[in-house]
């Protein structure tokens, strides 16, 4: 039953949001009293959290992983590119193979991280550790790069993926239907390769600056 309504929860904060959701819309949802939500989850605030946490902490310990297994693998030696595949790859995976599920989370996720007044605490709370994790790997494989550089490097790459689980279909409308916001195998496919390139050149470029 918890499974149930942690599911139709989801499946309704990733449509409607925090402030559109109730506690009676969820109950409705999974055919049930919403006295049992209250039993369970006391209020609106822990059942979003037991929602969010579900998930993050699969994705986290995942990607976490990953980055571990990678620079033991490199001999400590990472690449800009290697690096953000074992981040951005083993995440994608997810939402490629969990179903209906991760994908509802994928776009409750891109609400959280685009919400001032709460979202950053609650993406703190559960993606710091492995985001400067990342962070690490990349200052290894770019020693030269000013650290502001690296920072602002992931900046773009979380902005970019934030809006590839938000799904919202506006690159459908653009191309024409030749790009689709479902599709994050393609996604998954360019991501990371895409990034590494922009790490690359602007950590080039400030050198070049720098060197003057």
């Amino acid at each position: 039953m918890i499974e149930q309504i942690l599911d139709a929860a989801e499946y309704l904060f990733s449509k409607h949001g925090f402030h559109g959701v109730t506690l009676k819309n969820v109950a409705q949802r999974v055919g049930v009293h919403h006295t049992l939500l209250n039993y369970y989850f006391g209020d609106k605030e822990k059942l979003f959290e037991a929602v969010f946490s579900r998930r993050a902490v699969v994705t986290s310990e995942r990607r976490m992983k990953m980055l571990e297994e990678y620079e033991e693998a490199t001999g400590g030696k990472p690449t800009v590119e290697g690096a953000l595949r074992a981040f951005l790859d083993t995440d994608l995976d997810l939402y490629i193979e969990g179903g209906d599920g991760w994908r509802n989370y994928a776009a409750l996720s891109a609400q959280v991280a685009n919400t001032p007044e709460w979202g950053a605490d609650t993406m703190d709370r559960h993606f710091d550790p492995v985001v400067l994790r990342l962070i690490g790997l990349l200052k290894k494989a770019l020693p030269d790069c000013p650290e502001e550089d690296i920072f602002w490097g992931y900046h773009f790459v979380t902005g970019s993926l934030m809006l590839t689980l938000a799904r919202t279909g506006r690159i459908d409308k653009l191309s024409g239907g030749l790009c689709k916001s479902e599709d994050f195998a393609a996604v998954k496919e360019r991501m990371a390769s895409f990034m590494a390139a922009g790490f690359l050149a602007i950590c080039k470029d400030r050198k070049v600056q720098t060197d003057k």
